[in-house]
């Protein structure tokens, strides 16, 4: 058996030993489920946080984006960073004293339909699963290439643990594996980019030289897809404000027993993700410097074996050996189960808190039946995703990660945003801000290069950029302005209320 194979299975054993325990310790009910009772540390929540946040594409995907286009890379990893004090300022204790672990219960606090809550369910159900499907996919490809098993297996073998950690330990074992997996990640970084820093004798400046070397100071500038400021902007815009709308990220809030602890969380899961970004700039650029001489790594077109996003696998082969390797194989797939392990979670929130007992039942179902509905749509989405990923294996699924991240920006941002900090905000601005967000988000994206020419096969694009943000983020907010200051039946009712 193999390293890599080895160290997975120790992983999966000692995980699923953390959910047993943390089944047993959970409170009745939905809330205990999704909130974890408000227990965790602020340091806990926060280094479960960096660990939810930092998935195979953060790991892997930015090491081999490092390794093609160096320098694109630094550009994804500093947009995603300024997301985080943002999230520290505007939402991380407002959310905590709200209690509500959905948007659409964020939202239902002041607007209390089944229009609002509709909407808001569907954007954050919509979000959650596209990403989920795009973890997949790369969950079923990245385990078949590391442990020799057809792709349809190696999706079901995933789909399978992350319905037994979700469902069977809730959010408190949810965010123990989360914790595990961060430190396992931390160690497995910390030791590549220490490899890389000896070979070059502690100098950063000597491991940049020598990528220089390798693959010129191209790999130090922007590549042709970064090069238009207004797509550098809109990504940018995306990722940030894409942040503060991911329901898996925000539903974390409530895991902690204050506002206090809930800055804390984000203050740690800043500081962490910051290093770790730091940390994997070491590593793309080692594996640019130290790669290229290694020709059994590279196929007869020149392509890196396994595809760019195994760079990181490599540099650990030729640093460490099979051992060293197999860790950071086992690394991945760990990095893997604990993400999707929070999607599930957050896409079983919306099924049967915001669907089932919000939209449908309005309130009138017992904490028990609710808690039955969460882990039976936990089950559901496990299946669902990984049939979505079986479907969608052959395909390029970047389009689905950028359309859940500009989604995320577009709608459920300036709906919770404007919910929080804005008195005027009406139901009807709310149904028009969110609809206005979703058409553009979606619309722009599948009339841009991404769908409309590499999807769809038209020559040129009707809309000329890959990232929709900085046009559908504005269009969002003016439209939930204008449909709320239009609103005269809202106004009426206001003055008669002042009366």
């Amino acid at each position: 058996m193999s390293p890599a194979a080895m160290l997975s299975i120790l992983f999966v054993l000692l995980t699923l030993g953390v959910t047993r325990w943390a089944a047993r310790r959970q409170g009745d009910g939905a809330m205990a489920f999704f909130t974890a009772d408000g227990r965790l540390a602020g340091w806990q929540n926060g280094l479960a946080l960096a660990g939810d946040y930092l998935s195979a594409a953060a790991f892997l995907g930015a090491a081999g984006l490092y390794f093609t286009s160096g320098y694109d890379s630094a550009v994804y990893a500093v947009g995603t960073l300024f997301g985080w004090p943002l999230l520290l300022i505007l939402l991380a204790g407002r959310l905590r004293d709200e209690r509500e672990y959905t948007l659409a219960g964020v939202l239902a606090k002041r607007f209390d339909t089944r229009a609002v809550r509709g909407l808001a369910a569907a954007s954050s159900l919509t979000v959650t699963l596209f990403y989920l499907i795009v973890q997949m996919v790369g969950a079923g490809k990245l385990v078949a290439l590391l442990f020799g098993l057809p792709y349809a297996a190696a999706v079901s073998v995933v789909g399978v643990l992350m319905v037994l950690y979700a469902a069977g330990g809730g959010m408190l074992a949810t965010s123990w594996v989360q914790m595990i997996k961060a430190m396992l990640l931390f160690g497995c970084g910390g030791a590549l980019a220490a490899g890389v820093l000896a070979v070059h004798g502690g100098s950063v400046a000597a491991l940049f030289a020598d990528a220089a070397a390798h693959s010129g100071q191209a790999i130090f500038l922007p590549s042709r897809a970064l090069a238009d400021p207004v797509e550098v902007l809109s990504l940018g815009v995306g990722l940030v404000l894409g942040l503060l709308g991911l329901p898996h990220v925000l539903m974390r809030f409530v895991t902690v027993p204050n506002a206090r602890a809930a800055h804390r969380s984000v203050l740690w899961a800043t500081g962490l993700i910051a290093l770790f970004f730091a940390i994997n700039m070491v590593i793309g650029y080692g594996a640019v410097a130290l790669l290229p001489p290694h020709a059994e790594l590279f196929d007869a077109a020149g392509k890196l074996v396994g595809g760019s996003n195994m760079a990181a696998v490599q540099l650990a082969r030729v640093l460490g050996g099979a051992v060293l390797g197999g860790f950071v194989a086992a690394v991945a797939f760990a990095t893997i189960l604990a993400v999707v392990a929070g999607l599930a979670l957050a896409g079983a929130s919306v099924v049967s808190h915001d669907l089932y007992a919000g939209l449908l039942r309005r309130g009138r179902v017992d904490a028990a039946a609710e808690l039955k509905l969460a882990r039976w749509a936990v089950i559901a989405l496990g299946a669902l995703a990984v049939a979505l990923s079986l479907a969608f294996q052959d395909q390029n699924v970047a389009f689905l990660f950028g359309l859940a991240f500009a989604l995320a920006a577009s709608s459920n941002f300036p709906l919770l945003l404007l919910s929080l900090f804005w008195p005027k905000l009406t139901a009807r601005g709310v149904i028009a801000g969110g609809i206005a967000g979703i058409a553009a988000s979606v619309g722009l994206i599948v009339a841009g290069p991404a769908v409309w020419v590499a999807v769809l096969g038209f020559k040129a694009p009707l809309f000329p950029y890959t990232n929709p943000a900085l046009f559908s983020v504005p269009l969002a907010f003016a439209a939930a302005w204008l449909g709320s200051v239009t609103d005269r039946a809202a106004r009426r009712a206001a003055l008669s209320s002042s009366l």
